[in-house]
C-alpha cells in the first residue's frame, strides 16, 4: 500500500511510509572494551538525510585510536566510517538520491557552501564533525538507540551497523554496477592515501618519496606516488612482513627503523643525498612526523602528515627544519572534495585505472567485527 500511495499523493505525505528500523550494529559502549552486537533502532530520516543499508565496512586505525583514547569522541558510540551500500529511504527534500542507489557514505561532507567548499584550495567541509567530535547529526539529535539509551554517531557516518543515516551532503552516489565489497575502500583508507600525493602533495615525475607506514592508508600513498611518476618511493615500517606488498605496489626499496642504530631521517638522508622530495607519514606519530619533516629535502621537501595525530600530545622540533625552506602539509581524505571527487574515483577504479584488491587481506562476516580489530592490531 506503501508503495502504491506514494505515486499518488505529495511527497511529504509519504514520508509517514518510514518506519525505525530494527537491526545489528556493533556498539562501543566504553573504551578499551571489545564492541558488543546489539540490536539497535535506526530512526527514519529527517529532511535532508538518507537512510542506507551498509553491504560492506572497512577497518581502520581511526576507528581503534577512538578505542584506546588517541581519538577522543563521546561514547557510547557507533564506529565505522569506510564503507559501501544502498540507499534504503531519503528525507524530505533529498533530491540528488533515490532508494535504489548504490552510495559512499563520506566522513568529510561536501556542504557546496562553506569557505573551504567554495575555495580550490581546501576540501575540509566546515560541516565536518571531526575537529567538534559532537558525535551528532546536524541537527544536533541522534538516529540510533540501543535499550532505550541514545548511541552516538561517528564523524557523520557510523558505518559499523546494517543500517545507518547520513547527511545529503555526505553521501556520494556511485555506478550502479561498482563491486561494494571493493569500492568501500574509497571511503577512506584508498582515497586517503592516494590523494595524499597526487592530491595534497602533488608529486611529480622523477621525484623521490618516504612513506612512513605501510597499513592501508600507507600502500595507498606508495600507489599515488606511482601513478604520479616517482622514481624511488622508499617504503619505510616496522615490520618487514608489509614490505612484499609495498613492492608489489609500486616500492623500490624498503626499510626497517629497528635495522638501523642510527635515527631513520639520517639513513633517508644518505641514501638520497640531500633527503627525499616529499615524505608522508601514515602513522599517526609525533615521532614519526618529525622523522618524516627531517627526512625531507632541507630546502624545498614536502612533508605530510596524513596519519591521525593522537589527543593530547604536542610535537617539539627544531624550527630550523622549516626556516630552510621545508614545507609541513596536513591532509584529510587525500584532499579530495568529497561528492565531487567519490564518484569520479570509483570510474576510475571500474576503468582499471588502479586497483584494490591487494588491499584487502581478510573478509569477514560483520559479526567477527573484534577479530578484525585483532588482525588490525597484530599487522596482519
Amino acid at each position: 500500500l506503501c508503495g502504491d500511495l506514494q505515486t499518488q499523493v505529495p511527497f511529504p505525505f509519504s514520508l509517514l511510509c518510514l518506519q525505525v528500523i530494527k537491526c545489528k550494529a556493533a556498539v562501543l559502549w566504553e573504551p578499551n572494551k571489545p564492541f558488543s552486537i546489539e540490536e539497535v533502532e535506526v530512526a527514519p530520516p529527517k529532511a535532508h538525510e538518507v537512510r542506507i543499508k551498509i553491504v560492506a565496512t572497512g577497518i581502520c586505525r581511526s576507528d581503534d585510536h577512538v578505542i584506546t583514547g588517541g581519538l577522543v569522541m563521546p561514547f557510547p558510540i557507533i564506529l565505522g566510517h569506510e564503507a559501501a551500500g544502498i540507499v534504503e529511504s531519503v528525507g524530505q527534500g533529498v533530491t540528488s538520491i533515490k532508494p535504489g542507489d548504490k552510495v559512499i557514505p563520506l566522513f568529510v561532507p561536501q556542504c557546496g557552501e562553506c569557505k573551504s567548499c567554495l575555495s580550490t584550495k581546501g576540501n575540509l567541509c566546515s560541516k565536518n564533525d571531526i575537529g567538534s567530535a559532537a558525535g551528532l547529526m546536524p541537527d544536533g539529535t541522534t538516529r540510533f538507540t540501543c535499550k532505550g539509551q541514545a548511541i552516538h554517531h561517528f564523524i557523520g557516518t557510523s558505518t559499523f551497523t546494517e543500517y545507518t543515516v547520513v547527511h545529503e551532503s555526505a553521501v556520494a552516489k556511485i555506478d550502479s554496477a561498482a563491486p561494494l565489497e571493493k569500492v568501500c575502500l574509497i571511503g577512506c583508507g584508498f582515497s586517503t592515501g592516494y590523494g595524499a600525493a597526487v592530491q595534497t602533495a602533488k608529486v611529480e615525475p622523477g621525484s623521490t618519496c618516504a612513506i612512513f607506514g605501510l597499513g592501508g592508508v600507507g600502500l595507498s600513498v606508495v600507489m599515488g606516488c606511482k601513478a604520479a611518476g616517482a622514481s624511488r618511493i622508499i617504503a619505510v615500517d616496522i615490520n618487514s612482513d608489509k614490505f612484499a606488498k609495498a613492492k608489489e605496489l609500486g616500492a623500490t626499496e624498503c626499510v626497517n627503523p629497528k635495522d638501523f642504530k642510527k635515527p631513520i631521517h639520517e639513513v633517508l638522508i644518505e641514501m638520497t643525498g640531500q633527503g627525499v622530495d616529499y615524505s608522508f607519514e601514515v602513522i599517526g606519530r609525533t615521532e614519526t612526523m618529525t622523522a618524516a619533516l627531517a627526512s625531507c629535502q632541507y630546502n624545498y621537501g614536502v612533508s605530510v602528515i596524513v596519519g591521525v595525530p593522537p589527543a593530547a600530545q604536542m610535537i617539539t622540533f627544531d624550527p630550523m627544519l622549516l626556516f630552510t625552506g621545508r614545507t609541513w602539509k596536513g591532509s584529510v581524505f587525500g584532499g579530495w572534495k568529497s561528492k565531487d571527487s567519490v564518484p569520479k574515483l570509483v570510474a576510475d577504479y571500474m576503468k582499471k585505472k588502479f586497483v584494490l584488491d591487494p588491499l584487502i587481506t581478510h573478509t569477514l562476516p560483520f559479526t567477527k567485527i573484534n577479530e578484525g580489530f585483532d588482525l588490525l592490531r597484530t599487522g596482519k
